[in-house]
């Protein structure tokens, strides 16, 4: 029976990467082993399609053995249950149950965190990213490339969503403190080395694909149109969304910081400026009369103080989330079944 608490954390340091000579001997078509990671809630609806395409795919891959590694992020319908009936028929399914629900992002390192391929595919499972581009990706990644991403070139969402995503890419593009490729999502494959290197980043406030591009490693765009959803409803509503957006911006950006450095020092110029104007018209004996241009005054600068709090709140509670060094996530149990024993869990 596998280990409940899963596998500790792995050292994701580059020297404990591996030997030049293994990563070699490991892109070989013939021997190399390709692991899938996918982060699931509450898609029952989906699992037997995503499964049976992921089934296609790997059987057409040379080399293995292959495995599909998904996290259940604490599904409450029949989501387990059909990934477990799915392992039983088929050995190369494990399945990371998670006590609760910790949230997609987490969910996903704990897949990732369970994979032993030579190298592994990250992909949401509402088949918006297509399980039949993996074949594209190892081959990028047989060619050298460390990690191979998906830029979206189109996607099936409505307008308000694609403009939004629009602007957010552009956005953390210009404000992150390391180049972030726009319009790049969750869906990528990557080298046993990076993914040791991303183990190694145990960050609690997670932003997967930022944490792909700071690892390094020789990356490569490619090109997808993202899909419709499969079945079901996306379990991204506007909040989980700002909260992505939130974690990438305060994770990969000191700028907000550096926002409220200078526009302190704009509202010192301008009260300045004002306290000269009232200085001379109060001179002139032409002075404002009221309270009109004070309480303005005041309800501004308090508005710009008040949003700075907060600015500075979001990391200090970054900061707490950080020193409390709780687990990421808690594992209920790993099942995976074996030839041998189909029914060992």
């Amino acid at each position: 029976m596998p280990d409940p608490a899963g596998p500790p954390p792995r050292d994701g340091s580059a020297e404990h990467a591996g030997s030049t000579a293994a990563a070699l001997v490991s892109r070989r078509a013939d021997t190399a082993r390709i692991s899938v990671a996918v982060p699931v809630y509450n898609e029952e609806a989906v699992v037997p399609e995503l499964l049976r395409r992921l089934r296609a795919v790997l059987d057409a891959l040379p080399g293995g053995p292959h495995e599909m590694v998904f996290a259940d992020d604490g599904s409450r319908d029949a989501t387990l249950a059909r990934l477990r009936a799915g392992a039983v028929a088929d050995p190369r399914i494990r399945i990371v149950e998670l006590s609760r629900n910790f949230g997609h992002q987490i969910a996903l390192t704990a897949a990732l965190d369970h994979c032993r391929g030579d190298a592994i595919v990250m992909m949401d499972g509402d088949l918006q990213d297509a399980p039949e581009l993996i074949p594209a990706f190892v081959g990028r990644w047989l060619a050298g490339a460390d990690v191979v991403y998906a830029v979206r070139a189109r996607r099936a969402e409505g307008w308000l969503l694609r403009t939004s995503y629009h602007l957010f890419y552009r956005l953390i593009e210009r404000v992150a403190d390391l180049k972030l490729p726009r319009d790049s999502g969750d869906f990528c494959l990557v080298s046993a080395e990076a993914a040791a290197a991303m183990r190694g980043a145990r960050e609690r406030n997670r932003y997967v694909r930022g944490l792909r591009t700071w690892v390094g490693f020789r990356q490569e765009a490619f090109p997808v149109e993202r899909q419709a959803r499969q079945a079901g409803a996306s379990k991204y509503g506007w909040r989980q969304l700002f909260g992505l957006a939130f974690d990438g911006i305060f994770s990969f950006s000191t700028a907000p910081i550096r926002l409220a450095v200078w526009t302190g020092l704009a509202t010192v110029a301008l009260t300045a400026l004002l306290g000269a104007f009232w200085i001379v018209a109060w001179a002139a004996g032409a002075a404002p009369q009221g309270f009109t241009a004070l309480a303005i005054s005041i309800a501004f600068f308090g508005g710009v103080q008040l949003m700075f709090l907060g600015v500075i709140g979001e990391y200090v509670g970054r900061i707490y989330d950080e020193v409390k060094q709780r687990p990421l996530y808690v594992v209920r149990r790993v099942t995976e079944t074996s030839p041998a024993d189909p029914a060992h869990e």
